[in-house]
């Protein structure tokens, strides 16, 4: 069976229960204060909407997990969020997904896994090397980095301790808590996982166009290296009609590019 093959399959449905101490634990995994009160306390809890990518996190999982790609080498390449409406303090989740395309690169393949809910739509995008070359299509080219230059610049400071929190809403791979798990991946050190940074970002991001981070609506990014815990992250970002576009570097490598994030309050445009 060949990549291609898995265009259109579904991966089944799932219901998830969470109570308000999840979306709690998350907002601390991805950078929030104690005195961030509407984030971590109960009585005036508003859930992050990237929150949704943990609930779904199922869905690539159970792709690799079918034999669609080797586990082993695969890598979350892209994301992308749609928010249809504000997740509740708890509750139930019902979710479906499937394999919406898979794309040729030649030596690897694009898998995307699309996730939808009567609150969100995702997208995940795994790259799988040694699955390409089954004569399909390329997929869509990256949208270009902006040409006009950025606006303003941002540091975010990631935590010592982020991996090994935001592991504990799903992703527990070893390779982000286990040195020897690491090092078996060809990196020095456990590192975090891509969608913990990327929601690490958005936080001090609404804040600074005047939003609040729930009131995100849309988010899209590509994963371009790894972050250690406790790096310093510098955010360019580019403000356009209805969204702020961004990359992210440690050092001198480039984190993650291609961002942009959509927030619905005013000033976010």
């Amino acid at each position: 069976m060949n990549a291609g093959e898995w265009r259109g399959r579904t991966l089944g449905a799932r219901t998830v229960a969470y109570d308000e101490t999840r979306p709690i634990l998350y907002a601390l995994a991805v950078g929030a204060a104690a005195s961030d009160l509407d984030l971590v306390f109960e009585e005036r809890l508003r859930v992050l909407p990237t929150f949704a990518l943990t609930l779904a996190q199922w869905a690539p999982d159970a792709l690799g997990a079918a034999g669609a790609f080797d586990i082993t080498t695969a890598v979350h390449g892209g994301q992308r969020l749609h928010m249809v409406k504000p997740l509740p303090r708890s509750g139930e989740l019902h979710m479906q997904a499937r394999v919406s395309d898979v794309w040729d690169k030649g030596r690897a393949a694009v898998f995307d896994v699309a996730v939808e809910s009567d609150y969100f739509e995702a997208t995940w995008s795994l790259f799988a090397p040694g699955a390409g070359g089954f004569g399909g299509d390329r997929g869509p080219a990256a949208p270009p980095r902006p040409a006009a230059p950025p606006g303003e610049t941002l540091t975010v400071q990631t935590k010592p301790d982020q991996a090994a929190l935001y592991r504990l809403l799903g992703d527990r791979h070893p390779m982000h808590i286990d040195p020897e798990a690491a090092e078996a991946a060809g990196m020095p050190r456990p590192f975090m996982h891509g969608l913990c940074t990327l929601a690490a970002i958005t936080l001090p991001l609404a804040r600074r166009i005047g939003a609040h981070p729930t009131d995100l609506a849309a988010l899209e990014a590509r994963f371009s290296a790894p972050v250690f815990p406790g790096d310093p992250l510098t955010v360019t970002t580019w403000r356009t009609a209805g969204s702020t576009r961004f990359e992210a570097t440690t050092g001198d490598h480039p984190a993650i590019t291609r961002a942009s994030a959509r927030f619905t309050a005013p000033g976010s445009s």
